[in-house]
């Protein structure tokens, strides 16, 4: 009977210590769950081409303007040689914090001042992603997503928004072009591009000075200062950080600092593409100097391909889009098709990585990253990358992008194939510019039909000997048009439209 009563009292006593065990490696699990969340450096260039910097095979040093940071992150990381974005600023901005093509958040234009489409209450973007994960958040510089206070990163899951301004930074000229042309006093006021700053969440940011001519040589420096400071008071933190740095180089006008003025040999954008680089650079230092490069996950991208005619005068066909046809604002490669790279020395070993990656691959890729749910109420066009950055496999989980243009769709691509029920081509103006100051009109009913490996400049349409593609061609688009029945988009805005 005792030794009955023993056994009972021993295995009452072996659940007991088993059940306490258990709890204290859960809890030691999910600690050390916690210390392993990787911080997130994620820097957005603005219009920077794919023929713009070295690693690509067509830029940096032969053309006069050495990218040796950009470059070494390139071969310290994975660098995606088919990253693919949306057709203006606005439209790349939108899939990237949303996961979702643009077209779905009515931000399929560029934002202009006075515009009416901005980003939603209710969508879901980067900064909810971290903050629900337990992040320090923070957006630096350019955001283009609308215009008033409820559409501002701070209402999105970013803590801060330091160094923003409203639209894009050609508004830089807006006060010393009205006061040439004698605009009235009250436009004028409008007109001025500020600075702006919002301290905490769901708080209006506020103006705190002009974002002008003056400025602009300064703004990305200043950006990084902060960015770099930030790392430091942080890095020692038990929570992680996210820092979205988006940038306003190489977007014209390009003013470099005196640090850099005639530092390149092609003149203010090259001084500016080194500039951006130096400033990669500064944060990949800074990373290291704090000792969390190993389990930091550092991303560059750009957002659009560059502006090679759509630009002033004395920048005219200095960016590139290397191989690629046509720049940003058409939906032909050299437009879609640009820099993108991302470095976790924890977890992704250096490698070229030749499958298609979109910008909207981010939000999801990040999610299976963090163990992180997406929202199941609406479509998510972006897919999971993770296991293809890992290594783990040698494809892309993606095989074809949807390009948009307000309401119209435009461009299809599907592996190397490129379908266009549209064609776009240059002004007759002097000089003649293309792009999103081109012209763009419908084929006679056939799509335009391009083999991007075998004809990279897409000048020899080939849809009589493979019609075949219009099989893949019209399956992709019923499968996006079935998604429009319980999810409609709502009206794409356009400023030549009314």
């Amino acid at each position: 009977m005792r030794r009955g009563i023993r056994y009972v009292f021993n295995n009452r006593f072996a659940i007991a210590f088993l059940v306490v065990l258990a709890s204290a490696l859960c809890f030691a699990q999910n600690t050390n769950d916690n210390e392993q969340k990787p911080n997130v450096v994620l820097i957005l260039a603005d219009n920077l081409g794919f023929g713009d910097v070295g690693c690509y095979g067509s830029g940096g040093e032969m053309r006069g303007m050495p990218t040796p940071n950009i470059d070494r992150l390139a071969s310290e990381g994975v660098r995606l040689n088919q990253f693919l974005v949306e057709t203006g600023c606005t439209p790349s901005r939108a899939a990237l914090q949303t996961g979702r093509y643009s077209i779905r958040s009515g931000l399929s234009r560029i934002v202009v001042p006075g515009g009416k489409n901005q980003l939603q209450p209710f969508e879901y973007t980067l900064g909810n992603l971290f903050k629900y994960q337990g992040y320090s958040t923070i957006y630096y510089g350019k955001w283009h997503l609308g215009e008033r206070s409820e559409s501002e990163p701070q209402y999105f899951g970013y803590d801060q928004w330091c160094f923003g301004f409203y639209g894009s930074s050609e508004g830089t000229q807006n006060a010393s072009h009205m006061t040439i042309y004698g605009v009235p006093e009250e436009l004028r006021k409008a007109g001025v591009m500020y600075v702006r700053e919002a301290t905490s969440p769901k708080t209006p940011s506020k103006e705190l000075f002009p974002f002008d001519l003056t400025y602009r040589p300064k703004i990305d420096n200043e950006i990084t200062d902060d960015a770099v400071n930030y790392v430091r008071e942080h890095a020692k933190s038990d929570k992680p950080f996210f820092i979205f740095m988006s940038m306003t180089r190489p977007h014209f006008p390009n003013i470099p600092s005196e640090e850099f003025k005639g530092k390149s040999r092609i003149g203010d954008y090259g001084d500016c593409v080194m500039e951006l680089d130096h400033n990669v650079g500064r944060m990949m230092q800074a990373i290291k100097d704090a000792g969390i490069e190993e389990n930091t996950i550092f991303v560059f991208v750009s957002d659009n391909g560059p502006t090679i005619t759509t630009t002033l005068i004395n920048e005219l066909h200095v960016a590139s889009a290397g191989p690629w046809r046509s720049e940003l604002g058409t939906a032909f490669e050299g437009s879609i098709r640009t820099i993108g790279m991302i470095r976790w020395p924890k977890r992704f070993k250096p490698q070229v990585a030749e499958g298609m990656f979109s910008i909207m691959d981010f939000l999801p890729t990040f999610a299976r990253i963090l163990d992180a749910k997406l929202p199941t109420d609406r479509p998510i066009d972006g897919v999971d990358q993770f296991d293809y950055l890992l290594g783990k496999q040698d494809y892309s989980n993606r095989d074809h992008l949807i390009t948009f243009l307000g309401s119209r769709l435009v461009a299809v691509r599907w592996r190397q194939w490129r379908i266009y029920p549209v064609n776009f081509y240059p002004t007759d103006n002097n000089p003649r510019v293309d792009g999103a100051m081109g012209y763009m009109n419908e084929t006679a009913g056939a799509p335009m039909l391009f083999n991007i490996e075998a004809d990279p400049r897409e000048r020899r349409d080939v849809i009589l000997e493979n019609t075949w593609v219009m099989r893949p061609y019209a399956r992709i688009i019923a499968e996006y048009m079935v998604t429009l029945k319980e999810h409609p988009n709502p009206p794409a805005v356009d400023v030549t439209k009314f």
